[in-house]
C-alpha cells in the first residue's frame, strides 16, 4: 500500500484501483470525484486490469459492478461519490443503429445494485457548435436541415451523478455566507450547470504517449471544485479512483483537502504528481503570503 507518488497532503498510487480499495480500512474516504473509463469507447492503457479494456458494454458493467461495491465500502458514512459521465454514441457497425446509449443510466443501475443511493443529477451544458466542430456529428451539422431534419440531433451534455452511502453522516459538512454565499448556492443548486468554463482544465498533452488516441479530455476544473465545495470540509480525505492527470486530485489539494488517486497508466501518474506538487507549492506561497503578525497600529 505504498504510493508511488505523494506529498505532505497527497498519494498517488501505480495499481488497479479495486486492489487498492479493497486493501483500504473500511470508511476514510469522505468524498469521491471521479469520470470512469466510458465503457469500450477508448482504450487508456494496455494493461488488462484496465476496465476500458473489455469486449463489450456489459462486460464493462460487470467490472464496474465490483468497483462500485468497493468504493462503497471506503467511503464514510452518509459521504457522497460524484461521478462524471455523457451518453454514449451507438455506432452501426457494431449496434446496428446510429444513436446514443444511456451511460448514466447504467451506471445508476450498478450504482443503487452496492447499496448507493441516487442523490442527484445534474446537467452540465456545452457548446453545440464545440461540439460540432470537435466531432463532425451528422445530427449537429447545419447542412443535415436541408437533407432531412428528422436526423439532426440536440447536443450532448455532460452529467454529474451524485451517490449517497446512506448511513447518519457523523461529521456534518457546514458553510457560512462568506464561505458559500446565496448566490453561489443558487447556481450550484440549478439542475443544468451553465456557468462552467469548458476550457479550465489541465494540460493532457504533457502526458500523452506516442500511441495514444486523441481522448485525453480531463474534467473541468470548475467541475470539481463544486463538487468538493457542496461535499467535502477543509481536511477532508478526496479520491478519485481514476486519477488520469490528477485533476481531481490538483483541486482538492489546492483548496485545502487531502487526496488519494490510482492510476493504471505510468505516464498519467507521473504527470499527476507533478500537477499535484504544483498545487501544494501554490498554497505554501499564499500561506507565505499571510502576515503572521498584527501590523503596528
Amino acid at each position: 500500500m505504498k504510493p508511488d507518488y505523494q506529498g505532505q497532503s497527497w498519494a498517488i498510487y501505480l495499481a488497479d484501483c479495486i486492489e487498492i480499495m479493497n486493501g483500504m480500512p473500511e470508511g476514510i474516504i469522505d468524498l469521491a470525484v471521479f469520470s470512469p473509463p466510458f465503457s469500450d469507447l477508448f482504450v487508456y492503457s494496455d494493461s488488462e486490469r484496465d476496465m476500458g479494456n473489455c469486449g463489450s458494454h456489459a462486460e464493462f458493467m460487470e467490472h464496474y459492478a465490483y468497483f462500485a461495491k468497493a468504493l462503497y465500502r471506503v467511503l464514510k458514512p452518509g459521504r457522497m461519490a460524484c461521478v462524471h459521465c455523457s451518453d454514449l454514441p451507438a455506432r452501426k457497425s457494431r449496434d446496428g443503429f446510429i444513436g446514443l446509449h444511456d451511460f448514466g443510466g447504467d451506471l445508476i443501475r450498478a450504482h443503487q445494485d452496492a447499496e448507493w443511493v441516487y442523490h442527484a443529477r445534474c446537467t452540465i451544458w456545452k457548446d453545440p457548435v464545440i461540439e460540432m466542430q470537435r466531432t463532425k456529428a451528422l445530427g449537429l451539422l447545419y447542412k443535415q436541415l436541408k437533407k432531412d431534419s428528422s436526423r439532426s440531433r440536440v447536443g450532448m451534455p455532460d452529467y454529474m451523478l451524485f451517490f449517497r452511502k446512506d448511513q447518519e453522516n457523523p461529521e456534518p459538512i457546514t458553510h457560512d455566507p462568506a464561505d458559500l454565499p446565496v448566490s453561489m448556492w443558487q447556481e450550484l443548486a440549478s439542475p443544468v450547470w451553465m456557468q462552467v468554463n469548458q476550457t479550465k482544465v489541465l494540460n493532457g498533452r504533457q502526458a500523452r504517449g506516442d500511441q495514444d488516441e486523441r481522448h485525453i479530455c480531463p474534467l473541468q476544473l470548475d467541475v470539481i471544485e463544486r463538487c468538493i465545495t457542496l461535499y467535502s470540509n477543509p481536511g477532508d480525505v478526496v479520491m478519485d479512483p481514476f486519477n488520469g492527470i490528477g485533476s481531481t486530485g490538483y483541486q482538492s489539494v489546492k483548496m485545502g483537502r487531502k487526496y488519494i488517486g490510482v492510476e493504471l497508466k505510468p505516464e498519467y501518474a507521473r504527470q499527476a504528481a507533478k500537477f499535484l506538487e504544483q498545487a501544494e507549492a501554490h498554497n505554501a506561497s499564499l500561506f507565505d503570503s499571510i502576515p503572521t503578525e498584527a501590523p503596528d497600529a
